[in-house]
């Protein structure tokens, strides 16, 4: 159980060792190779997948044809929820990024689950609670501020280590899926990053590093957008 996909998941935390055990025993192991399908728009399923290891994109595709990246997801996230209690369709596409190990679950078990144990219900609303909120603030974002400010909050929001007042932060996705994650192009996200190293609020480094010399300037683009 040390480093099963439940012992790895939030929503299972609370669990005794024994109860995730029986978890454990529902789940359907799922292996993806990088570029493969979860699932796509309309198909009729009903399942909870939990990313047990590798990455995972949810994006919907525009009217010609390209990309919306919703997320990604990480091991110990899950994705299906909404078809799963709504009986709904996906209207979304899921496709690894990489190599991934998936826990699947159906809808009769899950909905067993959370009727044997309801805080697992709890903790599942948390997190496609806290889901919506990030949501709503990147509807925000994307509806009021410019691709520059949108970028200096996503670049605010990442990870990141300090030294010398320094934080560095390193992006986790390529370029171009930055890009569709802040709803511009791959060339307005490189003209946006270069202007705020122009302003000298970054320093762009090597590969995907990016250091924010000057974090309260920065917020400052984000507050005055």
């Amino acid at each position: 159980m040390a480093d099963s996909c439940v012992s790895r998941v939030p929503v299972f935390a609370s669990l005794s060792t024994q109860d995730q055990q029986r978890v454990e025993g529902l789940a359907h192991p799922t292996h993806l190779k990088a570029g493969e399908s979860a699932y796509g728009a309309d198909d009729d399923l009903s399942q909870l997948m939990v990313l047990h290891t590798g990455r995972l994109k949810i994006f919907r595709l525009s009217a010609d044809g390209s990309e919306q990246l919703i997320r990604v997801l990480g091991p110990g996230d899950f994705t299906g929820e909404t078809s799963v209690f709504t009986g709904q369709r996906p209207d979304d596409y899921a496709t690894a990024m990489e190599d991934c190990q998936l826990c699947v679950f159906g809808h009769d078990d899950l909905e067993a689950l959370i009727r044997t144990h309801p805080d697992i219900g709890l903790r599942l609303l948390a997190r496609v609670s806290a889901r919506l909120s990030d949501t709503e603030h990147r509807l925000n974002s994307l509806t009021s501020r410019d691709v520059e400010s949108r970028l200096a909050d996503y670049l605010l929001g990442l990870p990141s280590t300090w030294c010398g007042g320094v934080a560095t932060v390193t992006l986790p996705l390529a370029k171009r899926d930055v890009a569709s994650l802040l709803d511009t192009t791959p060339e307005s996200l490189s003209r946006a990053l270069k202007s705020l190293a122009g302003q000298g609020l970054v320093v762009i480094g090597a590969g995907r590093s990016v250091s924010i010399t000057q974090p309260v300037r920065l917020q400052q683009v984000v507050d005055e957008a």
